[in-house]
């Protein structure tokens, strides 16, 4: 059998799918005729071998409580080796409904009630809501945007709050959303030698991992082996393989307390076995799935080479930032002048796009949006073109 699903300059109709990325602009407060680009999910069709893989366990016919083997392990473990020369051990494994999930069991597990939590905003908005939502205060140590149009950590100012509010847990994304940023391993090791010294335990959200176009990706664990006692390290399959609504997630703690605390949390959540097919997709993905993998890698940075380019010949004040990872850009209207309340009506009343504010990613996104470039490069362009009409008559 040969890879099928790789045209992807196809345009699938996704309305009337029970799309939440097509089908609830309105009940978001959308107009209902804006084209999304919003909710990081691909409009792509997913690997074939997935497909079938997931059509012929459906033919069975039971759908009972699934637990999984040594046979689901080494599907896990070869993808995460070949990729990412990462060695993980079975007792680290904790599998849960998604990586948003893992992170509040994190908070829950790790911090009590009224606790400091730090994040690095802009970043991914589920981090701050899950913080505030399970009674716990947000901390920022704001990523900086330097003149390279990167993002960079400021390491004085993320030691200092560490000290000053007694943060006990760090959640980390990295690849970052929304900023695409890629961090270094000598950033990281940076960051990890502060929370070893001041106990702080790092939930590394790497759910993008697989999605690096510029620089290396390295797991925040095998950095260094010391980092293995304080970390947490959330993957998933979802991202690199569009299969986010089969709620199936890797997470890999190899410190025993950690993970013992992380699991009591899951248990009391009411979390045992997971989906089937969410199961039956994964070991298709890192089983069979490369040739998609790579094909899908491919065509994105097309996608994003095409709109750093279109951007900067026909968006005036508009800069697209630095794209080292993830299919999400981080674009920076700043320069257009305008407020950022007149970014987003243009964008949503004149353009008829639905991207995601940079607002939602803290104060410091204010002026950015977030825009998905997992789409047919006809989309992509079309987005692009409304994107020009909107802001075409700026002095």
């Amino acid at each position: 059998m040969s890879e099928k699903n790789l045209d992807f300059d196809r345009v699938i109709d996704r309305k009337n799918t029970d799309s939440l990325k097509y089908d609830f602009a309105k009940r978001r407060g959308m107009p209902e005729d804006v084209l999304p680009f919003w909710v990081a999910d691909m409009d792509f069709k997913t690997s074939s071998y997935i497909e079938e893989a997931v059509i012929e366990r459906t033919r069975h016919g039971i759908f009972g409580y699934t637990e999984t083997g040594e046979e689901y392990f080494r599907a896990v473990k070869g993808w995460m080796k070949r990729q990412h020369n990462w060695d993980v051990d079975r007792h680290w494994l904790v599998k849960t409904p998604g990586v948003v999930f893992a992170l509040a069991m994190a908070v829950k597990a790790y911090t009590e009630s009224g606790d400091a939590v730090l994040i690095q905003q802009p970043v991914y908005y589920p981090f701050s809501e899950l913080i505030e939502d399970n009674g716990r205060k947000i901390v920022s140590n704001d990523l900086v945007l330097g003149d390279d149009g990167k993002y960079y950590i400021d390491f004085d100012d993320f030691e200092c709050k560490i000290v000053e509010n007694g943060i006990k847990l760090f959640l980390l994304c990295n690849p970052q959303n929304p900023t695409g940023r890629v961090f270094t391993k000598e950033e990281l090791e940076r960051l990890g030698d502060i929370c070893l010294k001041h106990n702080v335990i790092v939930v590394s959200d790497e759910i993008h991992f697989d999605f690096v176009f510029e620089g290396k990706h390295t797991v925040f664990t095998a950095v260094k082996k010391e980092f293995e006692d304080i970390a947490v390290v959330c993957t998933s399959a979802s991202k690199t393989f569009n299969i986010a609504d089969m709620l199936i997630s890797n997470i890999f703690i190899p410190n025993r307390e950690l993970r013992y605390k992380f699991k009591v949390q899951v248990d009391a959540a009411g979390i045992s076995q997971l989906a089937t097919l969410g199961l039956t997709a994964t070991m298709a993905a890192y089983n069979s799935g490369k040739e998609w993998y790579e094909a899908v890698h491919t065509y994105i940075k097309g996608n994003i080479a095409f709109v750093k380019e279109y951007t900067k010949k026909h968006l005036k004040g508009v800069n697209v930032v630095c794209g080292e990872g993830t299919y999400l850009l981080w674009l920076d209207f700043r320069g257009t002048g305008l407020p950022f309340e007149e970014i987003d009506r243009r964008i949503i009343h004149e353009a008829k796009l639905w991207l995601d504010s940079g607002r939602i990613f803290g104060k410091s996104g204010e002026g950015f949006q977030r825009i998905n470039v997992a789409a047919p490069r006809e989309s992509i362009l079309e987005c692009m073109e409304r994107l020009k009409k909107a802001f075409a008559l700026l002095p």
